[in-house]
């Protein structure tokens, strides 16, 4: 198994220098990828890889804060959801956590870091039909950036299908989120947040969102299209939220609101479209924060 390269005094080299990806660094030089962890700048993946010809794959990003992957269970089961939900071959879920374990033992310890965990379906024809080679899988961890006290939401133009075929599905086909944030960025925004075909509220490009109104705390069903954000379902349960259509309009009027994901937690939204909400952060949301804090605290693992 490849490993660290040695230095000239023969001990590992576990930085070089750091590369601009959005996230604090990059400070990792190992990787795992089908069962081997190896230097980044030796890990291979095929052009003929369906994940990189057609976005046929899916993902899971794991917090990991000083060295301790959080829900790491839930994120793999909703792997396998996920690639069930394509009909692509199932990864090996035991070998890619313990990858996933060993690459954040053979790397630098960070306070807070950003674990992706992908898998495709492999190697085949370059067209939309797959073809016979095993699943491709690979992780990797970056240092991240703690999450804004707030956050500014652009609501996107162009609906979620929650009736596609790749609905609730977490995959590696990302232009749609891609060019959404990039039209939120434009106006002023973090995060865009995008409807459905039915016009009602349904997800961010990576984040869920909750609406408190007439004091409950409400997020959209998974009917709606959105995905089920593994902390969103964590606040749903420890936080008494219910689950229910809302319009868009209840977003752009709310008094209180905010997002949820794997980097944020709970993250209250500041401004919809440029309108600043009454309460920022409100006592529902700093309430959902704080049992979240408090229960994510109690276990690495939930």
């Amino acid at each position: 198994m490849l490993g660290q390269q040695p230095s000239p005094g023969g001990q590992p080299q576990h930085e070089k220098p750091s590369r601009d990806t959005g996230c604090a660094s990059v400070r990792t030089m190992v990787v795992w990828i089908n069962g081997e962890l190896v230097p980044d700048n030796e890990a291979k993946i095929s052009v003929f890889d369906h994940g990189l010809v057609t976005g046929d794959g899916v993902f899971e990003t794991v917090k990991v804060t000083n060295g301790m992957p959080f829900a790491l269970t839930r994120h793999l089961l909703r792997l396998s959801r996920s690639a069930a939900g394509l009909g692509m071959p199932q990864p090996d879920l035991d070998q890619i956590r313990a990858g996933a374990l060993a690459l954040i033992d053979a790397s630098p310890r960070m306070p807070l870091a950003r674990m992706r965990i992908t898998a495709t379906a492999g190697i085949a024809p370059l067209g939309s039909q797959r073809g016979n080679s095993p699943v491709t899988a690979f992780v990797a961890i970056a240092e991240q950036k703690p999450a804004a006290p707030s956050v500014d939401v652009v609501v996107a133009p162009w609906p979620r299908n929650e009736e596609g075929a790749l609905a609730g599905l977490k995959t590696t086909s990302y232009a749609e989120n891609v060019r959404a944030l990039a039209y939120a960025a434009e106006r002023g925004g973090d995060e865009a947040i995008f409807p459905n075909v039915a016009g009602n509220l349904c997800e961010g490009t990576g984040t869920n969102v909750f609406v408190a109104m007439g004091g409950k705390l409400i997020t959209p069903p998974l009917s709606s299209g959105c995905l089920a954000g593994v902390t969103r379902g964590l606040v749903i349960e420890w936080a008494g939220a219910a689950e229910d259509d809302l319009a868009m309009e209840d977003l752009s009027n709310a008094e209180e609101a905010f997002l949820t994901g794997t980097t944020r937690d709970v993250q209250p939204i500041a401004h919809v479209n440029g309108r600043k909400l009454a309460a920022v952060p409100g006592p529902i949301t700093r309430k959902a924060a704080e049992v979240f804090a408090v229960r994510s605290a109690e276990s690495p693992d939930p």
